[in-house]
């Protein structure tokens, strides 16, 4: 292989001592290029010759790839038998079957962050894995009071300086009494339990403003229960416990539909608990989920007025106290949605929000570009010459790299 074959025209006009071959690079700096490489590539390394074999084995190489900033995101899919051996390559724009699915065939995705994904299995224990070496560990159990509490969120951190470092949230407990408690991968135990005060907001009961604490740093969570969503909502066990989060100044603060169909704010660094206003009315039937882009909260509905469906990315604006729409799906797009009680289950990386829509009578899955404000529809993935039908998707950054 030749790096110069993608500026052949140049080599006309300049010297031929320009081109060189791959072999000429030092095992150092062959390293460092190949790091650069779409992770779907590593594991084709070994089949290319000998000394790219042991590239694909070297620990140096391992390191090489952790100094690469970010990678574009993989999408773990869920489907209907819960199987999660499935993913979107957004840099190939093509689906992939993994080689090392989970290996525990009673647990489902419910977490991800960095390039770990984060299972939780019919017995309730967590497993955190590297989908893509299939390396996985298994977390200590919880107590029992714990276990018999019930749950709103499980939310996952991993640190941008140290990947293999991570932390597990849960929240749970029954309003107006709530907890919160962490796993710590680095002392490999759960933290206490954590109490979280009520804060009364009158002015979120208007449902016209809400109190203006810091709420900037965010674990942002769903629970899809409650009376005022499409009777559809919970097709997706693994959305059950939708969590997403944002740190910013040291503050983290968790989010989660109750089943008024108000989003709870929990601040998980001041310990108390608060509510945003409504977005919809509360008898209004629509579908709803949240995901977290570029380091804020983002509420994605699906609803249905005047004959039509609309599906509408919203943002809470904190010195105003309303929510301020983001960005529409084109009608014509949404229009196809109307009366087919679809279901939404959305998951965002970066600039981009991959949305799940699934009913009795359609299932399709559209990415949405937040900058460029562009809708795109993705093609069916079929196996053995059907197409699947996914209920949701988790992102996580496909790294080689990174042990658990």
């Amino acid at each position: 292989m030749e790096l110069a074959d993608c500026s052949s025209s140049s080599r006309k006009r300049k010297s031929s001592s320009l081109s060189f071959s791959m072999e000429e690079l030092n095992q150092d700096l062959l390293e460092r290029v190949l790091s650069w490489l779409p992770t779907s590539t590593f594991f084709r390394l070994s089949s290319v010759c000998k000394r790219w074999k042991s590239v694909a084995d070297s620990p140096s190489f391992k390191l090489a790839c952790s100094q690469i900033p970010s990678r574009d995101p993989w999408f773990l899919m869920v489907d209907h038998q819960l199987n999660h051996s499935i993913v979107f390559d957004s840099a190939e724009k093509t689906w992939k079957e993994l080689n090392f699915p989970n290996s525990s065939p009673d647990s489902i995705p419910v977490a991800a962050s960095g390039g770990l994904v984060c299972f939780r299995t019919a017995s309730g224990k967590f497993i955190v894995s590297n989908p893509v070496t299939g390396s996985s560990r298994e977390l200590p159990p919880l107590d029992a009071d714990t276990e018999n509490q019930s749950l709103h969120a499980i939310v996952m951190t991993t640190s941008s300086k140290h990947p293999c470092n991570y932390k597990l949230v849960l929240v749970y407990g029954e309003l107006p009494k709530l907890s919160f408690k962490v796993y710590n991968s680095c002392l490999n135990c759960w933290e206490e339990e954590t109490l979280l005060l009520g804060r009364k907001n009158e002015q979120a009961l208007e449902v016209d403003s809400i109190d203006h604490h810091d709420d900037e740093d965010a674990v942002y969570f769903l629970s899809k229960a409650g009376n005022v969503v499409a009777t559809n909502m919970q097709r997706s066990p693994s959305k059950q416990y939708s969590s997403v989060i944002t740190s910013k100044e040291g503050e983290e603060i968790v989010y989660f539909l109750n089943s008024c169909g108000t989003i709870v704010a929990c601040n998980l660094t001041q310990k108390s608990f608060t509510e945003y206003p409504r977005l919809l009315p509360v008898f209004s039937e629509y579908s709803i989920d949240v995901v977290e882009c570029r380091g804020e909260l983002l509420v994605v509905v699906l609803s249905e007025f005047l004959e039509s469906a609309s599906l509408r990315v919203w943002r809470f604006d904190q010195d105003n106290g309303f929510w301020h729409q983001v960005a529409a799906m084109p009608p014509a797009m949404s229009h196809e949605f109307y009366g087919k009680k679809v279901d939404i289950n959305c998951v965002a990386a970066g600039h981009q929000i991959f949305i799940c829509f699934n009913s009795a009578e359609l299932f399709s899955y559209v990415l949405c570009d937040l900058v460029t404000k562009e809708w795109v529809e993705l093609p069916k993935c079929s196996m053995n010459g059907e197409a699947v039908d996914f209920m949701s998707a988790f992102s996580f950054e496909p790294r080689i790299e990174v042990a658990v």
